[in-house]
């Protein structure tokens, strides 16, 4: 897809909603951090039921280690995954302490760095918490980005590279909250909604639904 489709598409995007935002519920940095790892494999609404009574109690890396994790468990028993988040939470609360003072690192790397971080967490703090301009693939985003054109990839990270390579700076701080808007809302997996599409013209998927 040409870089000027690519704009017009942004703009779109941009007009209608100017300011998009993770739909994770959180309180501060520690809390996204939180709720994102908490998200892998589960979805928005339900870490946000989960995470309703577990942050009015647990909002800091000293409060979650005070709560332990088997009582960490209690809350978030209905998220997927469950246990072995909840390991990763009490591990990387510890290393907060620990490593960071307790507060969130502003770095890839030392992010990448804690457990149960991995590249999309990562980029999710980074952007929502510090506005850094990074681009998190989960599904949404990957499905979208392929299936309308703007790359051609077959896994999460190329597709995060090819991204960044082709989307003009201007759209990149808030890029994949729209690519997830996109996919969750209109791009569905299984039928998507091209008639609601504002984007069609534009898009190259091949088995778009019928008016």
């Amino acid at each position: 897809m040409k870089t000027q489709q690519i704009d017009k598409i942004f703009s779109i995007w941009a007009a209608e909603n100017p300011h998009p935002a993770t739909e994770l519920n959180y309180i501060n940095n520690y809390t996204l951090l939180v709720a994102v790892v908490l998200s892998a494999q589960s979805t928005d609404v339900g870490v946000n039921k989960a995470t309703k009574a577990l942050f009015k109690i647990a909002d800091t890396p000293q409060k979650m280690l005070k709560l332990g994790e088997e009582n960490l468990k209690k809350y978030i028993a209905t998220i997927g995954l469950y246990n072995a988040k909840a390991s990763n939470i009490i591990k990387l609360s510890q290393r907060l302490v620990d490593d960071f003072n307790s507060e969130v690192p502003n770095n890839f790397a030392k992010l990448k760095s804690l457990p149960g971080v991995g590249q999309k967490t990562a980029n999710v703090v980074l952007n929502c918490a510090f506005g850094q301009p990074t681009i998190a693939v989960d599904t949404h985003v990957f499905r979208v980005a392929n299936r309308i054109g703007f790359v051609d990839e077959n896994t999460p990270e190329k597709t995060e590279i090819a991204l960044l390579k082709i989307i003009p700076r201007k759209w990149q701080q808030h890029a994949h909250h729209w690519l997830i808007l996109h996919g969750r809302y209109i791009c569905k997996a299984r039928k998507p909604e091209c008639k609601k599409c504002k984007i069609e013209k534009f898009c190259n998927f091949k088995e778009k639904t019928q008016p």
